[in-house]
């Protein structure tokens, strides 16, 4: 199982990104697949997930509103559109195999993460 984030960058605050991560080893429609962050010197975190069917989607209270998960499944791809950004959102971003709001009991491989930074 290899999971690869990409797509960060710098940004003002008031802009958005997309975050993508593509997997291999494993089908994102076998999964329900969620997005978490880590900023210095804290925990990682929820931000979103989609589930199994792809259908229906969950988001931290910071998220809902301004970030949008989706997939794509011919490429095997997870999405996040961040908008309106804000320097609280400075993170590094992963994507996981998750269950409900929380990374799947057992995943260990995570990647290397996508480093979003919002500053003016």
């Amino acid at each position: 199982v290899q999971l690869v984030e990409s797509g960060g960058g710098l940004v003002q605050p008031g802009g958005s990104l997309r975050v993508s991560c593509a997997a291999s080893g494993f089908s994102f429609d076998d999964y329900a697949i969620g997005w978490f962050r880590q900023a210095p010197g804290k925990e990682r975190e929820f931000v979103a997930a989609v589930d199994l069917s792809g259908r229906n989607t969950a988001y931290s209270d910071s998220a809902k509103g301004r970030f949008t998960i989706s997939r794509d499944l011919t490429r095997n791809t997870i999405y996040l559109q961040l908008n309106s950004l804000e320097p609280e959102d400075t993170a590094i971003y992963y994507c996981a195999p998750s269950s409900g709001r929380a990374v799947r009991t057992g995943f260990t491989s995570w990647g290397q993460g996508t480093q979003v930074a919002v500053s003016s």
